[in-house]
């Protein structure tokens, strides 16, 4: 098996494994949670950070790795650039729920937690922007940009 193989495998699952992670969070959450779920929650959070890392790895060595396409095929793609961005925007919008999170996991199980209606549309927002990725991932493969 090719390393360029292996690392479009590991870049693909990881993408599922975050619209997975994303869409159990919107779907977990409520207004008002347990300790528990949010506990569940945190670790939910915690294998979209790690399948994030997994993506960011495997697509950082096909893109300055040189292995597959050529690095320029990518760095002069406007379209990579614009993909590029709402990855790392969406990044940035998953800072504030994931603190929640972490900060809310502690205490008593019984405990209820009320959620911030800001949680539940930045993990929407999120949830748009990843939906855009792929349909500019094709317009890349189709070399549109270039």
């Amino acid at each position: 098996m090719s390393l360029e193989l292996l690392l479009r495998y590991f870049h693909f699952v990881s993408i599922f494994t975050i619209v997975g992670a994303l869409v159990s969070e919107h779907l977990f959450l409520k207004s008002s949670l347990s300790r528990q779920e949010i506990i569940r929650l945190a670790k939910i959070d915690g294998m979209y950070g790690f399948a994030v890392l997994t993506l960011l790895g495997a697509g950082l060595t096909l893109w300055l790795g040189g292995i597959g396409k050529p690095t320029e095929f990518y760095s002069e793609n406007p379209v990579f650039h614009l993909k590029l961005a709402l990855f790392v925007t969406i990044g940035l919008l998953s800072i504030y729920p994931t603190v929640f999170f972490m900060k809310n996991r502690k205490g008593k199980p019984d405990d209820i937690v009320t959620v911030p209606k800001v949680i539940f549309w930045l993990i929407r927002l999120e949830l748009i922007l990843l939906f855009l990725i792929p349909i500019l991932a094709g317009m890349m493969a189709k070399g549109i940009g270039l």
